[in-house]
């Protein structure tokens, strides 16, 4: 009867550490960014705290050919900056399972954008990022990097 028990706490517990680490789940580390038109990854973006604040950069731009763009249309300490190593999300909190009160930059196009980042509830390697402007949004998902 005590070994029943026993046996019922251990699979309690598993279950409930097994729960905990699909919800803990974390938007830092490295994710890739997907072509709109392709599906194939853009860019490895690396997101991480600093300061208590979550950020992004990009790491590496994945078409060799593109390696050497900078970001012309940014304005202020990112105008002219390479797209590589660009600090391109900043200021995001954690409340509840979302980030938000962060800036993107799009650096194709310069223009920064309120957003909010949280990870899929249905697929842990799947970051959803979402830019908007008022009413107005898109959302973007981004595959977590292996």
């Amino acid at each position: 009867m005590k070994g029943m028990l026993k046996l019922k706490y251990i699979l309690l517990t598993l279950i409930f550490i097994t729960g905990a680490s699909v919800h803990a789940q974390s938007v830092l580390g490295k994710w890739h960014t997907l072509n709109e038109d392709t599906g194939k990854p853009n860019a490895l973006i690396e997101i991480y705290q600093e300061a208590g604040m979550v950020k992004g950069k990009v790491l590496k731009i994945l078409k060799e050919e593109d390696r050497e763009q900078v970001c012309y249309n940014c304005s202020g300490p990112l105008k002219n900056q390479p797209i590589e190593g660009l600090e391109l999300m900043s200021g995001f909190e954690k409340k509840g399972d979302v980030y938000s009160g962060g800036v993107i930059t799009d650096p194709n196009s310069g223009k920064q954008y309120k957003a909010k980042i949280w990870i899929d509830e249905d697929n842990p390697n799947r970051l959803k990022v979402r830019g908007f402007i008022a009413f107005f949004y898109k959302t973007q998902t981004w595959h977590r990097a292996q």
